[in-house]
């Protein structure tokens, strides 16, 4: 029993070994034949790796070579571009280089120039000391001819020379003013001459003589007891309602209506013809007329205010400066007719403000309403301007317009082209012989003190007031004065005008030196 244990024993150890020698080698079979296959493996995926870095490689390369060529290319094309810049930049030097050698030439030159003009300066330099030298010898020998003729002392002598050189130097002075004012008339008056000349062309203005007083004429004197109406009531209703003065005197067939105001007057005018011719003349048939008339005038002084603007080319007035521009129909100043006198204004200035290249229609508008205050001046208090510029601005017009109308009589200072224009179309259309009137009292004043003034001056022979006082022409004697001389009694006379006296427009001086010499044959 134990030997077959034994024994089963030992054949089991037996085969245990066998089976774990059969199970090594089998599994050293199996691991021997898998590395075979992995080493396949491997080898397979080095070979493909290889290829595929081969291929990647030949890629690499081409793509290097495109874009080694594209650089290139591009290298080129910017080489080429720098050499172009290049070039252009040094024919631009090669310019400059050129200007800046001929500038040196033109220094060069200059400088020459400056040079010989230094030595012809020195020259005269030289000249003039010497001729200094000479000039104070002969001052030496002045001094001492005056105190060996003339008895004089130094201080005596050196007193007389003093005002020989004074009159020397006033007379160089007067000489040289002279000459300026040619050169300046040359261009300045030329120009102003050719603007006023050709405005005072384009235009020439009607006037209407207005007076204080309107003649009614009547069909009979028997009329003049009908307006006078019982104990007197109907030339009161009239005189009540119209304010305004009814004369009925000697006068055969005439009735005069006196009154400052000219639109109640032209009311009473009016309304004393219609009734006139109507016949029915009583104080309720007075009043009755008198308010027709009145707004029918108002109507009316509109429709000329709205023409006048319609004329000028003025748009958007203002109605209520309309209606006032309207009732200057009415108004006179010196017996011009303040709305002709506007409306001249307004063209003169459109035909200046064009020969200068401003604006046309501001510069007639600013004419046109320039004297706007004079409609309402007995009014308000104030001068017309300052009235006309505070209506025009409370109306909506421009501010060069307002200060145009404040600054035509300088009541504030001019600051504009256009200021000046309204000035002077202003002055030019008043100062036109026969546009106003004035009394005769104050004419003929304004004549002599115009004579007055001139034959105040040293050397004046004789002087004539002409053109209705516009111009003064003063005869001189040619021994007492020189041409120089007259020139400058000239500007003194003008002077001691615009201080002395007042008047429209301007006044042109004329001094006249002639010299006659007579000899009689035997």
């Amino acid at each position: 029993m134990s030997d077959s244990i034994i024994v089963a024993l030992i054949a089991g150890l037996v085969a245990l070994a066998v089976g774990v020698a059969a199970g090594f080698y089998l599994r050293k079979f199996i691991i021997d034949s898998r590395h075979e296959d992995a080493e396949a493996q491997g080898r397979k995926l080095v070979e493909n790796a290889l290829a595929e870095a081969e291929r990647i490689k030949k890629e690499a390369v081409l793509q290097s070579r495109d874009e080694c060529l594209q650089l290139k290319q591009e290298a080129e094309k910017e080489i080429r571009e720098r050499k172009k810049e290049v070039s252009e930049e040094e024919k631009r030097l090669i310019q400059k280089l050129d200007q800046i050698e001929r500038k040196i030439e033109l220094l060069d030159q200059r400088e020459m120039e400056l040079y010989k003009r230094e030595q012809n300066l020195t020259k005269e330099e030289e000249k003039l000391a010497g001729r200094n030298q000479e000039i104070d010898r002969l001052v030496e020998e002045q001094r001492s001819q005056l105190e060996k003729v003339a008895s004089l002392s130094r201080e005596e002598a050196k007193q007389k020379l003093i005002e020989s050189i004074e009159s020397e130097a006033r007379m160089e002075a007067a000489k040289a003013v002279v000459r300026i004012e040619n050169e300046m008339k040359m261009k300045a008056d030329r120009k102003a001459k050719n603007i006023l000349a050709l405005a005072i062309s384009r235009y020439a203005g009607d006037y209407v003589a207005e007076k204080t007083v309107s003649v009614v004429p009547l069909p009979g004197d028997e009329m003049k007891g009908r307006i006078i109406g019982r104990e007197g009531r109907n030339i009161r209703a009239i005189e009540a309602a119209t304010g305004i003065d009814v004369i009925i005197d000697d006068t055969p067939e005439a009735v005069i209506l006196s009154g400052f105001n000219p639109v109640r007057r032209e009311v009473a005018r009016i309304a004393l013809e219609r009734l006139i011719a109507d016949g029915r003349i009583h104080p309720a048939r007075i009043e009755e007329v008198v308010n027709k008339v009145a707004e029918e005038l108002e109507v009316g002084m509109r429709e000329a205010g709205e023409q006048a603007t319609f004329d000028v080319g003025a748009h958007g007035v203002n109605p209520e400066l309309i209606k006032l521009l309207g009732r200057l129909k009415y108004r006179t100043s010196y017996s011009q007719n303040c709305l002709q006198h506007s409306l001249e204004v307004a063209f003169l200035c459109g035909v200046m403000a064009s020969e200068l290249g401003l604006n046309v229609k501001r510069a007639k508008r600013a004419g046109l309403l320039h004297d706007i205050g004079k409609a309402v001046d007995h009014e308000v208090e104030g001068s017309h301007a300052s009235i006309g510029a505070d209506l025009a601005k409370k109306y909506g017009e421009s501010p060069e317009v307002v200060h145009a109308i404040a600054a035509h009589h300088e009541d504030v200072e001019p600051d504009g082209i256009i200021d000046i224009l309204v000035q002077s179309a202003d002055a030019l259309s008043g100062a036109r012989p026969g546009a106003r009137k004035e009394m005769l009292e104050s004419y003929v004043k304004r004549l002599e003190d115009l004579e007055k003034i001139a034959n105040g001056f040293k050397g004046v022979d004789k002087s004539y007031a002409i053109q209705a006082g516009r111009e003064i022409r003063v005869i001189v004697d040619s021994i007492k004065l020189s041409d120089v001389e007259a020139a400058m009694v000239t500007k003194d006379i003008v002077k001691k005008i615009e201080e002395e006296l007042t008047y429209p427009g301007q006044i042109r001086v004329t001094v006249i030196r002639e010299s006659r010499n007579v000899e009689y044959a035997k």
